[in-house]
């Protein structure tokens, strides 16, 4: 796995930050957000893409391309798999990003209004379009079988994360690059999300992103990426790689309800949770915890909590948190980042804490993670993620043993 995120730019920063309820929602300094009325974001610190990514890939692409190759590297070195290990016509990448290169689509689309079309880059299209991150990603790690971009909003990287392990079932590939990438903390993605009023105003970080609280306001934007290489079970063996979790369960429904707001009664997302769990042959009594999309928005927490308690029953003790407490909201970015706390609480035997619920909403009632129960024994755990539009898409993971 690799991980660029608010709370850590390795893997193992940003579990040690969020098993210990670290916050890196901070003020927004990439720019001036005084006008939009929203002062806080989750984002990336102290990144130096050079540590991993070399000078002249760094330049020329869009931020969130270099996130991804940046966590992708990290990846590839804890797989073993940098001085090759695999057939790159077995090996593909399958990746997810909401929204792709909107800081290049920002500026260019100034340049173009401030100096005229003449002076719009040459590189416009490519650092704007979604499917960069993929692409880049193949070419870097010589990936030559399969190369996909997954998009379906904040649901895109549980859905590429899901769409790679049904691929390697099928037997089509022994590896697959996967995860997400966003990098939306700019002027036109604070401020789209803001006329929205989907965002929280709070100006106190600690404040920010209240999920299942009470007084829960809107989300809090984050930036960052995650990469995981998933791989065949016997090929992993094989070649002696460490492995760190299963991939057991994959579950991907659609709402179709609204553009933006979820089925009030969740019930698009409790049908993916049943899915992912009878993909992995198992029964909700056998899921010790669930990270919850919990974007700390009013409408979703609470459609959330109702699919949780559909698929669970309301006297179930399965353990739920929301880690967008800690980091924010990234979007197409979000599942990947918790699909590496829900490897790392396997790995860990320990389960992040839903920082900001200081008094939960009675039409959330899930049994959340605190400092009182956040150790447990964790042998399966579920994602969730979803995304407007209706998406809504689970993966089910599983402790190695």
């Amino acid at each position: 796995m690799g991980a660029v995120t608010p709370l850590g730019n390795d893997v193992p920063s940003f579990l040690d930050h969020i098993m210990a309820g670290t916050v890196g929602i901070a003020p927004i300094t990439k720019f001036d957000a005084s006008q939009t009325g929203v002062t806080v974001a989750g984002e990336v610190k102290d990144f130096d893409p050079l540590q991993r990514v070399d000078r002249k890939t760094a330049k020329r692409n869009d931020l969130f391309t270099t996130y991804a190759l940046y966590s992708g590297h990290e990846a590839m070195e804890m797989a073993g798999l940098t001085e090759g290990g695999v057939d790159p016509e077995r090996f593909g990448v399958i990746y997810g990003s909401g929204i792709g290169g909107l800081t290049t689509i920002q500026d260019q689309v100034i340049k173009m209004h401030e100096k005229g079309p003449r002076r719009v880059s040459p590189l416009f299209v490519p650092n704007a379009i979604i499917n960069m991150a993929a692409g880049s990603l193949a070419i870097e790690f010589n990936a030559k079988n399969t190369s996909q971009a997954i998009v379906t909003a904040c649901a895109s990287a549980t859905n590429a994360i899901g769409n790679a392990f049904e691929y390697l079932q099928l037997g089509k590939a022994d590896v697959i690059l996967t995860g997400g990438s966003e990098a939306s903390v700019n002027e036109i993605g604070i401020a789209g999300f803001a006329s929205l009023t989907a965002l929280s105003r709070a100006t106190d970080p600690a404040e920010a992103s209240l999920p299942f609280d009470t007084q829960r306001n809107g989300f809090v934007l984050g930036e960052g990426a995650a990469t995981l290489v998933l791989e065949d079970y016997d090929h992993a063996v094989t070649r002696g790689a460490n492995i760190l979790a299963e991939v057991v369960g994959y579950g991907t429904t659609s709402d179709a309800y609204h553009m933006t707001a979820p089925d009030p009664e969740g019930r698009g997302a409790a049908r993916a949770m049943a899915q992912a769990i009878e993909d992995a042959g198992i029964t909700p009594a056998d899921v010790d915890y669930v990270n919850a999309h919990g974007t700390a928005t009013k409408a979703n927490d609470s459609a959330e909590s109702k699919a949780i308690q559909s698929v669970f029953g309301s006297d179930s003790d399965v353990l739920v948190s929301s880690t967008k407490g800690m980091t924010g909201h990234l979007l197409g970015a979000a599942g990947a980042i918790e699909a590496v706390a829900c490897v790392g609480a396997l790995q860990r035997q320990q389960l992040p804490e839903n920082i900001g619920a200081h008094e939960q909403d009675p039409a959330c009632p899930v049994n959340l993670v605190d400092d009182t129960n956040n150790h447990a024994d964790v042998r399966y755990t579920l994602s969730n993620s979803f995304g407007f539009g209706g998406h809504n898409a689970v993966i089910a993971f599983k402790r190695s043993e």
